[in-house]
């Protein structure tokens, strides 16, 4: 075999070994690209089902709003909205809208009741017989009506209708890296943990089922989830 043979061989073979790595280039790009669309849509069709429910919802809850407004009111004069910062996707804190389901300055107390606090894990704040809860909060409490103003919070984009619940800043102060993890998405009004016993269930199972949904995450996880809220409001169990 001549040295020009020997060439011709090399030039060959490295054009080969170019045109195979250029199609698993291409391969490759094809592939994340599809992914990145698949992901775009499924973001998509989550935000525009957000945006109609909670819009719907707004609209025909209406009079339910006066009515709960005007009995907050008359049990406790004082605002009737309780605006709190909660920490959101990736960290980005914002305002979090509820019923006003405590008594004015309800949370001057809350270091005078933290000896109290039912929470095993201690990260989250729980006592069932809450003495700041007013009797009107208590009602509305027990059937979720007070996180109906969150609504809004769909609206603007801060929050989903079904993700983790939102915590509070010095709760995340206190979390492990695998529980920020729960800050990857979007929070949610309801929750896979709040249709399966919602303040029954300890912080670290709350955790861990949170990760679980972020993982399974899909528009037909979260109709499934927001059809079991239905029957979880109902019942009350696990709301204080």
């Amino acid at each position: 075999m001549t040295t020009n043979d020997v060439r011709k061989r090399q030039k060959q073979m490295i054009t080969r070994l170019s045109q195979s790595g250029w199609r698993a280039h291409v391969h490759h790009k094809s592939r994340l690209w599809a992914w990145n669309i698949t992901i775009g849509l499924a973001i998509g069709l989550k935000r525009t089902l957000d945006l109609l429910i909670s819009l719907a919802a707004l609209i025909l809850l209406c009079p339910l709003f006066v009515l709960t407004a005007l009995a907050i009111y008359l049990e406790n004069p004082g605002p009737v909205f309780y605006a709190q910062t909660r920490v959101g996707q990736n960290g980005r804190h914002f305002r979090f809208y509820k019923f006003r389901s405590m008594i004015v300055d309800a949370d001057r107390m809350k270091t005078h009741l933290a000896s109290h606090n039912e929470s095993a894990d201690g990260v989250i704040f729980k006592i069932k017989k809450d003495p700041r809860i007013t009797q009107v909060g208590r009602v509305i409490r027990k059937f979720s009506i007070d996180e109906l103003p969150q609504l809004a919070n769909v609206l603007k984009g801060d929050m989903s209708l079904v993700g983790p619940r939102p915590p509070l800043p010095q709760e995340v102060v206190q979390y492990t890296l695998e529980q920020r993890k729960r800050l990857h998405i979007r929070p949610g009004i309801t929750c896979i943990w709040q249709v399966n016993g919602r303040s029954d269930i300890p912080f670290a199972d709350q955790v861990r089922l949170d990760l679980e949904y972020i993982q399974s995450t899909g528009l037909l996880t979260d109709l499934k989830i927001l059809l079991q809220t239905i029957p979880a409001v109902l019942t009350g169990k696990g709301a204080y």
